[in-house]
């Protein structure tokens, strides 16, 4: 897919990832409509920008109300977004029987529930184009689930599970359906204690610019699932098809992981950004 001249619309666009992002879609000649709940920092992401490259929209996708007036604006555009872009997230750091019921509440609702709903709501206007994606930003735990991310993990099992559906249900129309994940980028989605882990684990992390790049190259390719990072990208596959082995790795790395995610209160980490691996 040539991505210029099309307008892609980016939730989460003001998180680590999904700033760069924008950048990277502009390099391509895209328009943007930058997506997040914080109009101060949307209006600070579009001045950064040449004028009309990045159309600032404030709202929050967990929101009915919210996603309505955002479909409404988007479609008024000219033209209308053919690309729409998952990149928010809520995180949720800790061991489950510390969490409480709203926070897990929050991350299914934040990471899973909404996406699909913005999605549906989406698709009439995409499927008027002769060709359009939906894109998810996924993560590594959305194939690997890790212990201390357990309902994050599962809200991002979910969103892949939902893509993959989807993808299916609409193999013979003009609207095609990626997951591509990011393992850990260097963002502020991650807390210190998510920081602190992954030094102790040894986990490589990404520059976000670099992680951006590589997602609108799989965007302009429609390459329907990649999982970006080594070795992340065979432990996955490994998960799928050998999960046994990779309990047993984990179960090594658990009073590490124990030791981090009972560091401090789980309620405390960022709501909308982008994710820890």
């Amino acid at each position: 897919m040539d991505l210029h001249g099309r307008t892609v619309l980016v939730t989460g666009a003001t998180g680590g990832i999904g700033d760069a992002l924008v950048a990277a879609l502009l390099t391509r000649g895209a328009r943007v409509l930058a997506v997040a709940r914080d109009a101060g920092r949307l209006s600070e992401l579009a001045r950064r920008h040449p004028p009309g490259a990045v159309t600032p929209f404030a709202a929050d996708v967990d929101a009915t109300a919210d996603r309505r007036a955002l479909l409404l604006h988007a479609q008024a555009m000219r033209p209308t977004p053919s690309v729409l872009v998952i990149a928010h997230a809520r995180a949720a750091f800790g061991l489950m029987q510390d969490q409480h019921d709203d926070l897990i509440d929050a991350v299914i609702r934040t990471n899973l529930a909404a996406p699909a709903q913005l999605i549906r709501a989406a698709l009439p206007m995409l499927a008027a184009h002769p060709a359009a994606a939906v894109v998810a930003v996924g993560s590594t735990f959305g194939s690997l689930a890790f212990p201390g991310f357990a309902a994050y993990s599962a809200s991002k099992f979910g969103l892949r599970g939902l893509v993959e559906a989807l993808a299916r249900e609409h193999a013979d129309g003009p609207v095609r359906f990626q997951y591509l994940a990011p393992r850990a980028t260097r963002t502020a989605f991650n807390s210190t204690r998510v920081d602190a882990l992954n030094v102790a684990l040894g986990t490589r992390v990404d520059d976000p610019a670099s992680v951006a790049r590589r997602l609108v190259d799989a965007i302009e390719r429609g390459t329907p699932r990649r999982q970006l990072g080594w070795p992340e990208a065979i432990v996955a596959r490994l998960n799928a098809l050998l999960p046994s082995l990779v309990d047993r790795s984990l179960a090594r790395q658990l009073p590490l992981v124990r030791r981090h995610a009972g560091a401090g209160p789980s309620s405390q980490e960022p709501r909308h950004a982008h994710h820890p691996s």
